[in-house]
């Protein structure tokens, strides 16, 4: 869904975006459950929550919420980058849903991360489940949890999980094929990470490092564009992502 928003209305969200302390919310009175933390532990339990958070829950590790914003949207990850714990009660859903749409803001330097706009690539119903897991909370739901990232069975394997981990796979396909539609963009598509035309444009680990690194900022929504993740991803870990493209197909 489309939500125009005004001026005014826009540079408030960009304004809470970048520089917003938030505390921890709740939804108690839509009767959602909520997530009970051990004292003795330090981890939080998933208890049930209804269809859509959950659905919202698992859409926020499938698309990396988690690795900018935090498990939970707890924050910590980069100082650029909010928490979302009490985004719920501060944001309508009608901002919400614009932010996840459109993203908020643009940044010339790869190490200080933007909110990309995934309005072409995250279904209506998608957007409608995430914001409702926001709008609950962000509790720990059963099974959301990103893929591990083995660090004993060498870089091509440890990539290969932080392409998923990190969603990259959700742009540029599995086995970096491709074909995810970007209407707005001049070829109308997002390019994928393997074949000929890829390798020979980034025929070097460093040109493909310092894609991955700096991004490719083509516009404002609805185009989406390639984040830099400089300052999200180590450099071991960007090295890791190159060994693994570089598996890919060539031809």
């Amino acid at each position: 869904m489309l939500v125009v928003l005004t001026v005014a209305a826009v540079t408030g969200l960009i304004g809470w975006f970048v520089g917003h302390e938030m505390g921890t919310a709740s939804n108690k009175a839509q009767g959602v459950a909520t997530p009970v933390s051990s004292t003795a532990t330090g981890t939080t339990t998933a208890q049930p929550v209804n269809e859509q958070v959950a659905a919202g829950g698992h859409d926020f590790v499938q698309f990396a919420c988690a690795q900018c914003h935090g498990e939970q949207g707890q924050g910590g990850v980069s100082p650029d980058v909010p928490a979302l714990t009490g985004a719920g009660n501060e944001l309508t859903v009608a901002q919400l849903e614009h932010i996840i749409n459109h993203g908020l803001g643009e940044s010339a330097n790869p190490t200080k991360p933007y909110m990309p706009v995934w309005g072409e690539v995250v279904s209506n119903q998608q957007v409608s489940d995430l914001v409702a897991y926001i709008r609950a909370g962000l509790p720990a739901v059963a099974g959301a949890e990103p893929p591990l990232v083995p660090t004993d069975q060498g870089a091509a394997v440890a990539g290969a999980a932080l392409y998923g981990k990190y969603g990259c796979i959700n742009c540029h396909g599995p086995n970096g094929l491709g074909g995810v539609p970007n209407p707005q963009s001049p070829d109308e598509t997002i390019p994928p990470l393997s074949g000929a035309d890829f390798f020979s444009e980034f025929n070097t680990d460093a040109k493909i490092k310092e894609i991955i690194r700096t991004g490719s900022v083509l516009g404002s929504a609805p185009i989406v564009s390639m984040p830099h993740w400089g300052g999200i991803l180590s450099d071991d870990q960007l090295n890791a992502l190159v060994t693994y493209i570089k598996t890919l197909k060539t031809d």
